[in-house]
């Protein structure tokens, strides 16, 4: 154990919490956490729902307060971990929540928040799981947990450095929504009133400067399909080199890589085909938001029969342009998907989607409009991945005593609020 730290159990240095008892315990308004309404990128509360008590789902139970840690017992391993902050004190979480609330005599609320996000306890939690289809621990087995706790001092230390990186995170996290928020609405703009605010005309694609043409898609690029090679055949996909895409990784993106690669022989003996890198791909098929998603490719690659492979006309129609014109157009794409009859997109459906076609040159001034924004977005998102490998390095190596930070000069004044 490291020196000058102490083993406890995690209850022990905790506080007893509470639920509410709606019979006995009337309620107007308050604000509902359940497992979805945490985040497990940000390890926050990102969503609660308003309710009443009349209104409250039956496990709305447990009463939080500022400061208290909720720990999601159900299927563990996603890390639903949240602190609690101060606008949300008094108000109730799902009894799918162990609330771990410290003793602050002895812990620092945010230092066990950081505990319970650290490797080390996560496993030994996910040790005590139980039920295969639906994986869930107990809080006696998130309370019972054996701990090695650092006097006070070094718990804010602690706390206060790792809170620092997941500040730094968060201000990336706003500059990329910013940007994306920027990007959409330059979308709008450009693709409604062209670069000069020249006269607009109304089309069946809405306003459009007047000089603009609109075409079916497929009147200028050639649109097809991927397949899957039997999946029986080892044949096939055994020691497979060529990179094969299915529509979860079409996400508004270079692919530069794939989860799966296929064989040779696998190319050769089903309907997939290798395709050169630019090749657009649209997703045909997929649950929830991944349908109408657009990506392109940063290299030779084969798709599977759920992915549209689009390859403009290069003379007539700038691929950079209809990438970008594409994500603009995701929720037209997604409507066209609509209803019983049908629930995807094909082939037909994309090569008759209303395009909009500009001069060749105003095409290419769009790109770079929008390429530099997407360089931007790109740049603040490797800055948040460097800070998240920095944190989670951080978090373990802090939990676990490897370094020390008891006689550093740390400013603590965020945890000791």
């Amino acid at each position: 154990m490291t020196m000058g730290w102490k083993e406890t159990r995690l209850k022990d240095v905790c506080l007893k919490t509470r639920q509410w008892k709606p019979k006995t315990e009337p309620r107007g308004d308050f604000l509902y956490i359940d497992v979805s309404s945490v985040s497990n990128d940000t390890y926050s509360i990102a969503s609660p729902k308003a309710v009443t008590g009349r209104t409250a789902p039956g496990r709305a139970r447990k009463i939080v307060h500022a400061g208290d840690v909720i720990y999601a017992t159900i299927r563990p391993t996603l890390r639903r971990i949240a602190l609690v902050p101060a606008e949300y004190d008094n108000n109730m979480a799902s009894t799918a929540f162990c609330v771990v609330r410290a003793d602050r005599a002895t812990a620092v609320p945010e230092y066990l928040y950081f505990l319970l996000l650290s490797d080390a306890m996560n496993k030994a939690i996910a040790d005590a799981q139980h039920g295969a289809s639906y994986p869930a621990v107990t809080d006696k087995d998130v309370l019972g947990q054996e701990v090695a706790l650092p006097p006070l001092p070094e718990q804010k230390k602690i706390a206060a450095v790792l809170l620092k990186i997941q500040r730094a995170i968060s201000a990336q996290d706003k500059i990329i929504q910013s940007l994306r928020d920027l990007k959409k609405s330059t979308m709008q703009h450009l693709f409604t009133h062209g670069l000069r605010g020249e006269k607009t005309k109304m089309t069946d694609v809405g306003e459009i400067p007047e000089n603009w043409d609109v075409v079916a898609l497929g009147e200028v690029a050639g649109i097809g399909a991927g397949g899957t090679p039997s999946r029986s055949n080892p044949q096939y996909w055994q020691r497979g080199s060529i990179p094969w895409v299915k529509t979860g990784e079409i996400d508004y993106c270079w692919i530069e890589r794939t989860e799966e690669h296929i064989t040779q022989a696998g190319l050769e003996n089903s309907a997939a085909k290798l395709l050169p890198v630019g090749t657009l791909l649209l997703a045909m098929y997929g649950q929830g938001i991944t349908r109408g998603k657009v990506a392109r490719l940063g290299i030779e690659a084969t798709t599977n029969q759920a992915c549209a492979t689009i390859r403009p006309d290069e003379c007539k129609l700038h691929i950079p342009f209809l990438y970008a014109y594409l994500t603009w157009s995701y929720n037209r794409l997604r409507s066209l998907s609509h209803g019983a009859q049908q629930a995807n997109l094909n082939a037909r459906i994309i090569a008759g989607f209303p395009v909009v076609l500009p001069p060749k040159a105003d095409q290419q001034a769009i790109s770079r409009v929008m390429d530099k924004l997407d360089d931007k977005i790109s740049n603040r998102e490797s800055k948040k991945a460097t800070l998240q490998d920095l944190f989670k390095t951080t978090l373990n190596r802090l939990m676990t005593g490897d370094v020390r930070v008891a006689d550093l000069d740390i400013d603590v004044k965020e945890v000791e609020v």
